[in-house]
């Protein structure tokens, strides 16, 4: 593991033959670092505060991760595409899904860095189960807004190709979710007006229904965490004049919001509730989705990307303190 703008540690750490960055970015009052292996987002913090759930050597439940060429799960593994069906490992033993995409184990080649900003791309080869080349290149940039995340997906093969996007951040407060919900002092805004069903598999069963008056009723000015419990996709996103969406999670500390672009239709929240120990119900996954579970079944906002054919999409994470408005 190197660090740029900071200390190399003693004992790097090594993907196979290659060996692992941390990239360094600061700007005022935020630091972040991104990991080579996966373009993964390790840290991000304002004036000291964890605004994402940080991890050192390895990433547990994909945090920080880049989830292309798929986000979220493809049923049993398996999709029709252009008349032919594809096999992809199954990678989520309880569920026998694709989880997550093909690109959060590969090394990115770091292609620009300087103090505030990184950009990294990678070359996805086909596979058997999804025979369609990409270049993908991320760029992470840090000014007085917070983090800016740019990712740019180009079709370098011969056929048109099914593509989804989305990232994994858990957003964090600084204390547990769990010890600040029961008190009273998590508050959750998500700007959805519709949610995707599901099955004990979390795969989607028909359309989205109105979130109206229910438990998953979330929209602005939104309302406390409580014991709320989530795996849920939503879509139906309210947007600001920027054509942005905004989750916000707030603390008695500080607020940290995550917004994402018109290319992302859809947000996935995840309260941690399946997670053991300590992560138990501890920080909230905002995963900002290009398209739903399963969209390579269901074929629901697909990019089809048609050969030499690029696609960008932007999202962000900012902090206030504790006293601001939407």
């Amino acid at each position: 593991m190197i660090t740029r703008f900071g200390k190399t540690p003693d004992q790097p750490i090594r993907e196979g033959s290659h060996v692992s960055e941390v990239l360094e970015l600061r700007s005022g009052d935020h630091y972040a670092t991104v990991d080579t292996t996966g373009a993964a987002l390790r840290s991000l913090t304002w004036a000291g505060r964890d605004l994402v759930w940080p991890y050192s050597a390895r990433p547990s439940a994909f945090q920080g991760q880049v989830l292309a060429p798929w986000p979220n799960r493809v049923r049993e593994a398996r999709y029709r595409f252009g008349g032919v069906e594809h096999r992809l490992a199954a990678t989520e033993a309880a569920t026998g899904a694709a989880m997550h995409g093909l690109v959060h184990d590969l090394v990115w080649e770091p292609l620009a860095v300087v103090e505030h900003e990184v950009r990294l791309g990678v070359d996805v080869p086909g596979s058997d189960g999804y025979p369609f080349p990409l270049r993908m290149e991320i760029g992470y940039r840090l000014d007085a807004g917070g983090l800016t995340v740019t990712t740019d997906a180009t079709n370098t093969g011969r056929d048109t190709a099914p593509f989804g996007l989305g990232f994994h951040p858990y957003l964090t407060l600084g204390a547990p979710l769990r010890d600040l919900a029961a008190r009273g002092e998590a508050h959750l805004s998500v700007p959805a007006d519709r949610h995707q069903p599901v099955d004990d598999r979390l795969l989607p069963v028909g359309d989205p229904v109105p979130v109206d008056g229910g438990a998953l009723d979330l929209r602005p000015p939104g309302r406390e965490l409580g014991g709320t419990v989530l795996d849920t996709a939503f879509t139906g996103l309210e947007r600001d004049g920027r054509g942005r969406a905004w989750v916000w999670l707030a603390g008695p500390e500080h607020r940290v919001g995550l917004w994402s672009d018109r290319r992302f239709g859809w947000v996935q929240l995840f309260s941690s509730n399946s997670l053991e120990g300590a992560d138990h119900r501890a920080h909230l996954a905002v995963e900002p989705m290009t398209c739903p579970p399963d969209a390579f079944n269901s074929g629901t906002d697909l990019i089809r990307l048609a050969p030499g054919a690029s696609t960008r999409h932007t999202f962000g994470i900012t902090a206030t303190g504790p006293g601001a408005r939407d």
